[in-house]
């Protein structure tokens, strides 16, 4: 004889359940649900509540949480039908060979089991008519339970030494546990946010809850009410996926986001980078790639290209930061070569008394200087320090020597001073050639007075030249003057125009004659215009001459 496996009485159960006194003491607290021999043709399937305690083993397998069957009635809901009372009459015991077997009805895996007495409205959201359901069933005179649906009778199984009340009551329980699941599934996917392989999971486990379940209620009206959460259930799991396309796509846009700058970034003139922003901004995109992989992982392809790009463009900025500071360091290098070598120059400069000689040479080494480039900004200073030190050394010295010289030089400013005032009494120039006598006289008085001190130097030197520029001036005029060219011109112009004067008078003196006033008017005009140009080509004349 085998057992079926045992399933846990609900209270109801326990209420709706003839009391029967143990005879011994292995039969201890068996119910007749417990008892009965397995039929032949069932004793080589598993039991349907085997494959409902291993389907969310399967689902936490995956990587989905599991959802628990709901199959104990809540605690709370009255008793059917009253108890038999402790002291009443035991009632006799069936024989394990006259119970006929009753199928286990299985728990879709996506329903989770009831916790606690509290869950009574979850699991029973709607309520269940049960004289209403009970009139799906009907019990034959070999105590058979039978449940009505659209296409015929269809045998559901016995409750042995029970009422046909009683059995087709035991029936309708496992109906409304079909009802709660759906129920509960219902509420689930209407509200809350389930994933696709829960929505497969929850409505696949409904059909099979209602393809093993024996059970007596409206069935079809049930299985019909399943088949439409079936097509709420694909709705819901297209907007599902549409929902995770769309959230994958918004997690791709923000890695490319983030690749894309990275790449700007390595992409950069390494002549224009500023490394110290770049570099932090690198570090920043590092980070908001790690969280944007908290967020969401994408497709392993896609995963793995922008991270190859990412990881690319992160790697080719360090190589192009190394390789500019490894150049910046050896022309760094090559700078301060050159600087030092110009730092030691302008020391071995420094004790020269080759004033103007030096001094070119100083601002020869200056301009080099520029052209060779900077340093760092302290290596570079402490240099320029030696560099402006030795010429300072340099400077210094020519300025003390040109004091000695001012000094000795003050009595040939006073000389050079009285011959100015001596020299500026010539102007304005009356007579030439006495100006040019005493101007020779001036200036060779001030050759021989010497140097001046060189701030004044240019004071004295101006002042004379002022004077000497007059002179050269005059004799300029002079000579332009007395050109014998000049005065050929000017008098052959006028010999011309007196000519043509005479002529004029003789034409004015014939159109009056004749009493020709136009001729007249014409020849009067052109006499006035030969003798307004004939005063011009005198008066040249005069100057020339």
């Amino acid at each position: 004889m085998t057992e079926q496996p045992q399933e846990p009485a609900s209270p109801q159960d326990v209420a709706d359940t003839p009391q029967t006194t143990p005879t011994t003491p292995d039969a201890q607290d068996a119910t007749p649900e417990q008892t009965p021999e397995q039929t032949p043709e069932q004793s080589s399937a598993p039991a349907p509540e085997q494959a409902s305690e291993q389907a969310p083993a399967a689902d936490a397998a995956e990587g989905q949480p599991a959802e628990p069957a709901a199959q104990e009635e809540p605690a709370a809901e009255p008793a059917a039908e009253p108890a038999t009372e402790p002291d009443s009459a035991p009632a006799p015991r069936p024989t394990p060979g006259a119970v006929r077997p009753t199928p286990r009805p299985v728990a879709p895996p996506a329903a989770p089991a009831p916790v606690a007495a509290e869950s009574a409205e979850v699991l029973h959201p709607t309520h269940v008519d049960r004289e209403a359901a009970a009139a799906f069933g009907r019990v034959d005179e070999n105590g058979t339970v039978w449940v009505r649906r659209a296409d015929g009778e269809h045998e559901v199984g016995a409750y042995p030494d029970a009422t046909p009340e009683e059995a087709v009551a035991y029936f309708v329980r496992k109906y409304e546990e079909l009802v709660a699941q759906v129920d509960l599934f219902e509420q689930r996917l209407r509200g809350t946010e389930l994933g696709g392989k829960d929505i497969v999971a929850g409505v696949t486990g409904l059909r099979t809850a209602l393809a093993e379940t024996r059970a007596v209620g409206d069935l079809d009206a049930l299985t019909a009410r399943v088949e439409a959460l079936a097509t709420v259930a694909d709705e819901a799991r297209a907007a599902a996926d549409r929902a995770r396309a769309a959230h994958r796509e918004e997690l791709r846009a923000a890695r490319v986001s983030i690749v894309e700058e990275a790449e700007g970034i390595a992409g950069q003139d390494p002549e224009k980078v500023q490394w110290r922003a770049s570099g932090e901004r690198l570090r920043t995109l590092f980070e908001d790639w790690k969280t944007a992989q908290r967020e969401g992982r994408l497709d392993k392809r896609s995963e793995d290209e922008l991270w190859k790009r990412f990881s690319h463009a992160r790697s080719a900025f360090d190589k192009m930061r190394r390789h500019h500071f490894a150049a910046l360091g050896e022309q760094r290098n090559s700078i301060r070569s050159e600087k030092e070598k110009l730092v030691t120059e302008a020391e071995a400069l420094s004790t020269s008394t080759d004033w103007r000689g030096t001094t070119n040479a100083y601002r020869a080494l200056m301009d080099r200087w520029k052209a060779a480039g900077r340093l760092g900004r302290k290596d570079d200073d402490a240099l320029w320090e030696r560099f402006r030190a030795a010429q300072d050394v340099f400077f210094a010295a020519r300025t003390s020597a040109n004091d000695a010289v001012d000094e000795e030089f003050k009595d040939n400013l006073v000389v050079k001073e009285q011959l100015l005032v001596e020299a500026e009494a010539l102007l304005p120039i009356k007579d030439l050639t006495a100006a040019k006598k005493a101007l020779g006289g001036i200036q060779d008085r001030w050759e021989a007075a010497g140097k001046v001190p060189r701030g004044d130097l240019g004071r004295v030197e101006g002042r004379l030249r002022a004077v000497e520029t007059a002179v050269r001036e005059a004799e300029q005029a002079r000579w332009s003057r007395g050109n014998p060219e000049a005065q050929a011109r000017a008098g052959g112009l006028a010999s011309q125009l007196e000519s043509a004067i005479r002529d004029l008078e003789a034409d004015v003196e014939k159109a009056r004659a004749s009493g020709d006033a136009r001729a007249l008017a014409r020849a009067e005009e052109a006499l006035r215009a030969r003798r307004a140009w004939l005063d011009a080509a005198q008066a040249t004349l005069r100057d020339v001459r």
